[in-house]
């Protein structure tokens, strides 16, 4: 990684990631992939191995980074329903702000990536399961806590709410306005909070 004094990797990974969110791994080339990095195509390879293996470690991030955003709104509220319900509405304001893509990359790659991309392909799916898993979490905590009736499944309701994600993140990614997605994301969040039990309350 002799260029690696030059190019710092966290920042290249940053301009994979924005490249392959916004045009889909077949359609970023070699050359653009030069461009954005300010790399040759040798460092590239020495620092990432290939371009898939720089992919993979891009869609890692792009994880990560939702992960951690997913989690400082939960921490802002001590009731899990409550805090999914924040989350959803946060994602009200996709329009609201410069992204690559409204839509998720990790379901945009599942969706793009064929048989000659399998472990690509299997990369994303573990993601968004890592994604499914936190969703199931939250819920069981809010069973935990008496929040939640304990005749619901959690992991239907974390499954469910995935595809809503997944929905609504595709919804934005069409030609409406911002208050169109702000008023969708509402109503789900409302239809979550609905599931809290009678008596309990968010203290926040």
């Amino acid at each position: 990684m002799a260029r690696a004094t030059i190019h710092n990797r966290q920042d290249s990974l940053e301009r994979a990631l924005q490249l392959f969110w916004q045009k889909g791994f077949h359609a970023t080339s070699l050359k653009d992939l030069e461009k954005a990095l300010d790399m040759r195509p040798g460092s590239i390879y020495a620092t990432f191995g290939s371009k898939d293996g720089l992919f993979q470690e891009s869609m890692e991030r792009y994880a990560r980074l939702g992960l951690a955003e997913f989690e400082r709104t939960l921490h802002a509220y001590p009731s899990p329903l409550a805090g999914l319900a924040a989350y959803l509405r946060g994602l009200g304001g996709l329009r609201d702000r410069e992204l690559p893509s409204r839509a998720c990359m990790l379901v945009k790659s599942l969706l793009e990536l064929g048989e000659r991309e399998q472990a690509a392909w299997r990369k994303a799916a573990d993601l968004l399961a890592g994604m499914e898993e936190r969703f199931i979490d939250r819920f069981d905590a809010a069973q935990q806590i008496g929040e939640l009736d304990s005749r619901l499944d959690p992991v239907r309701l974390g499954r469910r709410l995935q595809a809503e994600v997944m929905g609504l993140r595709a919804f934005a990614q069409r030609d409406v306005d911002s208050a169109t997605v702000h008023a969708l994301a509402e109503d789900m969040a409302l239809s979550l909070e609905a599931l809290r039990k009678d008596g309990v309350t968010d203290k926040r």
